[in-house]
């Protein structure tokens, strides 16, 4: 389990720094050209084929268990250190209170950004998946 745990620690910390830059971008270039909604549906299939190229090197580097606990453990870990750093970004850096970037999800694109994100802490156990069933 310590490698399932190491290894969603860096998967977090590498797809969110990747993700951190995607969004500076997506609000300072795309939003204005797209809207919210378009610029989130261009991000979210970057960040999760990122997220797809990360898991794979994490796991294979870092011998993550083949067992769906271990996979489910290291996804679980990543959405939530993920989760946390939303809502701390969101309050530190714009001011908005947890009741605030709850409500944003309920919106279009948040709820695209959402789905984004479960699909980021499953990515770990749907490549399981694939691999077992090759």
């Amino acid at each position: 389990m310590r490698a399932a745990a190491y290894a969603g620690s860096l998967y977090f910390a590498l797809v969110f720094a990747l993700a951190f830059a995607l969004g500076a971008l997506r609000v300072t270039t795309l939003v204005p050209l797209l809207g919210e909604l378009g610029a989130v549906a261009l991000e979210v299939p970057v960040v999760l084929a990122a997220s797809w190229s990360a898991c794979a090197w994490l796991t294979r580097s870092l011998r993550v268990p083949r067992t769906s606990v271990a996979r489910l453990a290291m996804g679980g870990l990543a959405l939530l250190l993920l989760a946390v750093a939303e809502m701390t970004l969101g309050t530190l850096l714009f001011g908005r209170g947890a009741a605030e970037q709850l409500a944003a999800l309920r919106t279009p694109p948040g709820l695209l950004g959402l789905v984004g994100q479960i699909g980021f802490g499953l990515v770990p156990f749907i490549q399981l998946q694939w691999v077992l069933r090759r």
